[in-house]
């Protein structure tokens, strides 16, 4: 098969920044898919509908046909009386982070099972809300995921209709949980089912490749490409795409995040082939995401990828700085026709 064509692929997991960030990676993801679910924790967390609105605006000012689905950061001083208000305005996705977790967690939730968010997930729950967990303890790096499960469990269990999505699985043990639970669902990004820890430090340390959660095995990477490619009815493609400044990248306290939004579609049209699969890429990124989040897009976008070389940006250009994608000035063996 020399090309595919993709109906509306979406990307159920991204990072987009603000101001001149904002400006330099969107286009990348307004390129390739119809839209995204825009992750909440910016410098000033996402945390009210006012915030989201303003957000939104800022991304359809610069790419008016991407469907940006917002998000809610959760903080300790969400309130269930706003949720409703929330829910009438189309945003349906809550966010949680444990404090300290990633970048931009630090207002993120102490206490996850605390009375007062359990009563915003109760309320959640009635009103067919999402909640998505980026679901790591504060235990040893390798382990934080399988840690966090009994979470997940704990939750499912006492909230049976609220869809729970484990964010970004890392750990081949976290596939249980979904076969387990029928109210928890997954997204997958491309460098947790194709890249492992000796990817980030192996030969040299690669700051490029450092990201929370943190890559893990090789039987971790195998078990959770297995799923992609088989594109497993409970898990969607969220890139997880989180660019930083090589400023950022580089100091002593590395900022997690891969920037991989570049020619996304066209590496994994290359993965898929590779293993004999390319039929199931349109499921992967398009079909359960739209049959899971329960998505209606007004408009469909076709995307024609063509088995030919191009080539990964080098750099992308942000004032006086830049940002470094993954596999940047690589070759990859389809391209994004235009």
């Amino acid at each position: 098969m020399n090309s595919i064509t993709l109906k509306n692929p979406f990307d159920m997991h991204l990072h987009l920044r603000q101001g001149d960030i904002l400006k330099a990676v969107l286009p990348f993801s307004a390129q390739s898919f119809s839209g995204g679910v825009v992750m909440p924790n910016l410098k000033t967390p996402v945390t009210t509908l006012e915030l989201a609105n303003s957000y939104k605006e800022q991304i359809k000012a610069l790419a008016p046909d991407f469907l940006a689905l917002m998000t809610i950061y959760i903080t300790d001083s969400l309130n269930k009386e706003s949720l409703g208000d929330l829910s009438e305005a189309g945003i349906k996705i809550l966010k949680l982070y444990p404090k300290g977790a990633t970048t931009n967690s630090d207002s993120g939730v102490s206490s996850i099972l605390n009375p007062n968010l359990l009563e915003i997930l109760k309320v959640a729950e009635d009103l067919g809300m999402i909640l998505s967990i980026h679901g790591e303890s504060d235990g040893f790096s390798m382990d934080r995921e399988y840690e966090f499960l009994k979470v997940f469990e704990s939750l499912a269990v006492r909230f049976p209709r609220l869809h729970i999505i484990l964010e970004h699985m890392s750990d081949h043990r976290s596939i249980q949980v979904l076969e387990n639970f029928k109210n928890i669902t997954a997204t997958l990004t491309y460098h947790h089912i194709t890249m492992d820890l000796d990817s980030l430090l192996g030969k040299n340390l690669n700051p490029h490749h450092f990201c929370k959660p943190i890559l893990k095995t090789p039987k971790d990477r195998e078990a959770l490409l297995d799923l992609a490619l088989n594109a497993h009815k409970k898990v969607s493609f969220g890139s997880d795409s989180a660019p930083h400044l090589t400023s950022n990248k580089y100091s002593p306290n590395a900022f997690g995040g891969i920037f991989s939004a570049p020619n996304l579609l066209p590496r994994l049209a290359e993965l898929f082939e590779k293993h004999n699969k390319l039929e199931n890429l349109q499921a992967f990124v398009s079909d359960n995401a739209i049959r899971n989040y329960k998505l209606s897009p007004k408009k469909d976008k076709v995307v024609m990828l063509k088995k030919s070389p191009c080539k990964i940006p080098e750099t992308i250009p942000v004032l006086d700085s830049q940002i470094i994608p993954l596999f940047g000035g690589e070759d990859v063996s389809w391209q994004q026709l235009d």
